[in-house]
């Protein structure tokens, strides 16, 4: 079923110089996390199901899912099996033309994602992390039914900052990006290279009066602003995964569907474009896992297009 044989033992302290040695309430923090029944607390997943490669969703309306993404996504997996359930998180794991695929979908927004993720990297030894989910468009450029694949995230939010100072990069996996684009070109999506900007309010913070108007003045250049720094999309998850993942040692990435556009006016279709991005990212993990496979072979830290040249990715 694609999943990780088994787990390395993680370390008890984060550098050289002991940090957690040096906290003095480290003895009363479950040094592997809460756990219920032998299972991480708020996933409760399987850890011996986890797959390599996996994809965080978010149960939103706004992408019109016909039922719980993961789920849904794992309608195209083979072998798919509910892995794990809580009353936050759904995971299903299976596999994809061979790429072990984990589907975990939770609630909107940082807060929730990092508990997915610390559960995740604490307990297995999936090493890439994809968001997938829908955005709003914030070029002219972009249209609704598009799909933007991040090459990077602006980091407007809370959760990462909380990790690590905010001149750090949120920067998305070059061959996450690679193989992502690859998929999109194949399928023939309409799709965009470029940045994300994350931020924890979908209102005020996305330029978009809250109720009954509020608005203040420090939000009456904000889209202006980042619509010429080349930001095409927003929404609330991608810097919480891509810039985790990275502290981590892992991969992240980030494809999401537009739905609307503030900047040209386009009007909001739920669900648009979302089947493309959900397609994509599979087709992206499969060519993703081909890439893994030709670099692991010749012994590489990363891919390289020569390995393409010889028959390394498909």
């Amino acid at each position: 079923m694609g999943a990780v044989d088994a787990i390395e033992p993680h370390p008890t302290t984060n550098g050289p110089d002991d940090v957690l040695g040096r906290y003095r309430y480290a003895a009363n923090v479950p040094a592997g996390g809460l756990m219920i029944d032998g299972r991480p607390a708020l996933t409760q997943f399987d850890p011996s199901r986890i797959g390599r490669y996996v994809l965080l969703v978010v149960r939103d309306p706004l992408c019109a899912y016909d039922e719980d993404p993961a789920a849904q996504f794992a309608d195209e997996l083979d072998d798919a099996e509910l892995v794990g359930r809580s009353g936050m998180f759904t995971t299903y794991s299976g596999t994809y033309k061979d790429a072990p695929v984990t589907v975990l979908s939770g609630g909107s927004g940082g807060p929730e994602v990092e508990l997915a993720l610390m559960e995740l990297f604490e307990h297995t030894n999936a090493d890439t992390f994809i968001r997938v989910g829908g955005s709003g468009g914030m070029h002219a450029s972009v249209r609704p039914g598009d799909l933007v694949i991040a090459t990077g995230v602006v980091r407007d939010e809370g959760v990462t900052q909380a990790y690590i100072p905010q001149a750090y990069p949120g920067v998305c996996s070059a061959e996450v990006v690679l193989a992502l684009t690859q998929a999109a070109a194949g399928q023939g999506a309409p799709f965009h290279l470029g940045l994300t900007r994350s931020t924890d309010s979908d209102f005020v913070a996305g330029g978009r009066p809250a109720a009954r108007g509020y608005f203040q003045p420090a939000h009456l250049d904000l889209v202006e602003t980042w619509t010429r720094a080349g930001v095409l999309n927003g929404d609330r998850e991608s810097a919480p995964i891509v810039t985790l993942a990275s502290l981590f040692g892992h991969r992240g990435g980030s494809i999401c569907s537009v739905a609307d556009n503030i900047v040209t006016g386009a009007r909001f279709i739920p669900g648009a474009g979302h089947a493309d991005a959900m397609s994509v990212a599979l087709d992206g993990v499969a060519v993703l896992h081909a890439m893994d496979r030709a670099r692991e072979a010749a012994g590489l830290a990363m891919w390289i297009p020569a390995l393409a040249e010889a028959g390394g990715s498909e």
